[in-house]
Order: C-alpha cells, then structure tokens, then sequence
C-alpha cells in the first residue's frame, strides 16, 4: 500500500427521519441563544418552521441566500447578523445557503448548524466560494465548516424530480474527483465508493417515486459521503471547470456539475485507472464516463451546456480561463483538450 496522510475532521452529524426534532438540543450544546435562520426565498417557509422550532433562541430569518454567493449578498447577511446579535447561524437548503453561511463565518467566526434539504454535500466541507465582478473565487478554511450537520430525509421529499437528479450527480462528482485527488486515501477512497453506490441506486428509485422515503434516505447518506470526501481531500479539473462555467457565466450549479461530470471522466479516465476502477464497480457500469452518461440520460438529467444557458461563442474564454492557474488533475491541463472537452459537453456527446 502506498504511503498517505489522513486527517479527520472535525463536526458532529445527526442522521435519521425526524432528526430536525433534535434542533433545539444542537443549538444548545453549541451554547449559542441567538440563531439567524438563512435560506434562499424559495425556501422561506422551510426557515420560518425553523424559526418557529427555535422559539426564543431565534434573531431572526434572512431569506436571501443565492446560487455561488455574490459578495453582496454575502455583505448584508454578514450586516444582518451582527444587527442582531446572532451568536449562530442555522442553513437551511441547499449549497446556496450552505454557502451563505460560511461567507458569514469566514469573517464573523459565528458557528454555522446546516440542515441540508438537497443533496449538494457542502455542509461537510471547509470549502466556501465569493463571486465578485464575474468571478468566482474559492478557499479552504476550517472555521467555516459547519459545527453540526442535521441530516433528516423527510426534508427532502419535496425536492422536485429533476433537481433531486442533478443535485445527486454534483454529489457524485465530489466524490469522483476525490478517487483522483493529490491527497486521495483509502480511507476517503472507501466512503467515495460507497457514498456513489448509493446514488446511483437511490436516484432510480426517486425518480420512480419521489415519496419514497427509503430512497430518499439512501441519496441523502450518498450525499453525506460524497460530501466528506470533497471536503477531506483537493478537487481537480471538473470542479475547476464548474467554477469557471458557473461563476462567470452564473450557470445554474448543480446542473452545470451535472453536465460536465462525464467529460472530466473521460479527460481523465487514461490517466487515473483505479479511479475509474472504482467508479465502475459502484455505478455497476463496464465504463466509467459512459456509465455516468448513461445514467445521467436513463433518469432524465440536462445532458448538454447549450441547453443549461452556455453560449457556443463563449466556449473559447472557458478554455482559456479553465487552463488559467488550473487544479491539481491525474492528466496535464492542456488548452486543446480543454477546448475539445468543452465542445463535447455543450453539445452532450455521449464521451467516445
């Protein structure tokens, strides 16, 4: 076995149907009296009944929270925050305001408690993301991960057919990159496996019925895993792709880590055999990017760039952007092929 470093991270995960009853009692063990309740405005109504399970420990609501967190919002919730006194900030929904929260801890330090309601995975990661002027600029720091993570499936029962799909399959691709990471482990390596398999088996089963409690369950545990090991491990050339297309072009996200994913695979695939190995054995598919595909396709996900708002004159500054300060990737970052990949998924060729 190779050498490696592992390092656990920190926060406490409260999994399992009716786990949100719990919230009162995590806020309590961070010791924190005032939360400010975020969410975006789809989801008012989900962070008012938080509010409402809070009581008193409750500041207030600041339902805002957007896709890839423009500074500016970032800046009014901060404001919001201390305004009223907020010694915590509780997340509600999905990796927009998983990701407003942390732009609030990254400066405030507040402890952010997240109750995911897609499968985005960005609760588990000490990743945040700013866009300013067009660009979407990312870091690492340990304070703003999430103290706790609220885990509770009947959450995302509402979670429409289509976005339960594209949310899966951006979880899938933090995992899959994690397989081929600088700092991949075998411990990352299993929960990557594992958090796949899940998906690619509970997401059939929403789409056949999106009440299905137990498949709900199964994509949102595939979440978490996929989430942890995005969060433990370096990211690579399809997350710096789905920085650049969704920062500068406000692609919608997790459509746009949808669309992408098996071209990145693809890219990667001769240069990352075991990766791959392991994506194959947990996708039950003798290819790795065409089984992603096809599965993308048999369950009805966006296929193509042009269809989720890309421009085809605009393929050319991806190129160059994406091949500018790139990720650590298995495969060299070459312009050309860059550009070819682009080309292939704004078109959503099935990967040769």
């Amino acid at each position: 076995m190779r050498s490696f470093t592992y390092t656990q991270l920190p926060g406490r995960v409260v999994f399992g149907v009716g786990a949100l009853d719990h919230l009162p009692r995590e806020i309590e063990l961070l010791g924190a009296t005032r939360a400010l309740v975020l969410s975006t405005p789809e989801q008012e109504v989900q962070a008012e009944n938080v509010a409402k399970r809070l009581g008193t420990r409750c500041a207030g609501v600041f339902p805002r929270a957007v896709m890839h967190v423009p500074i500016e919002v970032a800046r009014a919730a901060r404001d919001e925050a201390k305004r009223l006194g907020a010694d915590c900030a509780v997340a509600i929904g999905g990796g927009s305001t998983t990701g407003l929260g942390k732009a609030i801890a990254l400066e405030s330090a507040l402890p952010i408690l997240a109750i995911p309601t897609t499968y985005a995975g960005s609760e588990m990661t000490p990743i945040y993301g700013l866009t300013e002027g067009g660009l979407k600029k990312t870091g690492r720091d340990r304070k703003v991960l999430p103290k706790t993570v609220i885990y509770d499936p009947t959450l995302t029962l509402g979670l429409p057919v289509g976005l339960s799909v594209t949310s899966g399959f951006n979880a899938i691709a933090h995992a899959a990159e994690g397989l081929y990471a600088e700092d991949a482990n075998p411990i990352m390596s299993l929960m990557a496996e594992d958090g796949i398999r899940a998906l690619a088996h509970g997401l059939p089963a929403i789409v056949k019925n999106p009440k299905d409690l137990e498949a709900r369950s199964e994509c949102l545990y595939g979440a978490w895993l996929c989430g942890a090991v995005l969060g433990a491990v370096g990211m690579a050339l399809h997350h710096k792709l789905c920085h650049v297309l969704g920062g500068t072009w406000n692609l919608p996200h997790a459509e746009t880590h949808t669309v992408v994913l098996p071209h990145a695979l693809a890219y990667n695939a001769d240069a990352a055999p075991d990766a791959m190995r392991r994506l194959e054995r947990a996708l039950g598919a003798p290819r790795a990017a065409q089984g992603v595909y096809d599965l993308m396709k048999a369950l009805g996900a966006p296929l193509a760039l042009k269809d989720i708002g890309m421009k085809q004159a605009e393929l050319d500054r991806a190129a160059e952007l994406a091949t500018t300060s790139p990720y650590f990737n298995p495969r060299p970052i070459d312009r050309q092929g860059i550009r070819a990949l682009l080309d292939n998924a704004f078109s959503g060729r099935r990967p040769a």
